[in-house]
């Protein structure tokens, strides 16, 4: 379980993973490293418009920016999104939880109202 002392952490994490245009950054990450240039593209976005989208999955912990040159080359570090993803287990199993009490509830509300087998209705 993530404890309290991660949370400032845990902070920067759903904050950058609250912007739709960083959520589809840190995707295009997944296939491999992509320039600044490449990451703004699909947006039609200045590159300091995305830098700032950058810097902020950089202070998450979410990305690494390696300098060559001129060219500015990023590359996901998903390490944080497990922390992210430990602090959402929790409520997986609080839903599957419900979810499964709900079906065995289901499933008695259907035994009741059938016809035992072999007989007629």
């Amino acid at each position: 379980m993530v404890e309290l002392e991660d949370s400032p952490r845990l902070d920067a994490v759903f904050h950058a993973l609250g912007d739709a245009t960083r959520r589809r950054m840190l995707h295009e990450l997944t296939e491999g490293a992509r320039t600044v240039s490449q990451l703004a593209e699909p947006f039609e976005m200045s590159l300091a418009a995305a830098s700032k989208h950058i810097k902020a999955l950089e202070g998450a912990g979410l990305i690494r920016r390696e300098v060559r040159g001129r060219t500015h080359v990023c590359h996901l570090e998903a390490g944080p999104l497990a922390s992210a993803n430990d602090w959402l287990s929790v409520y997986e199993r609080f839903w599957t939880g419900r979810l499964d009490t709900l079906e065995q509830l289901l499933r008695d509300a259907d035994a009741k109202s059938s016809p035992p087998k072999g007989t007629k209705s």
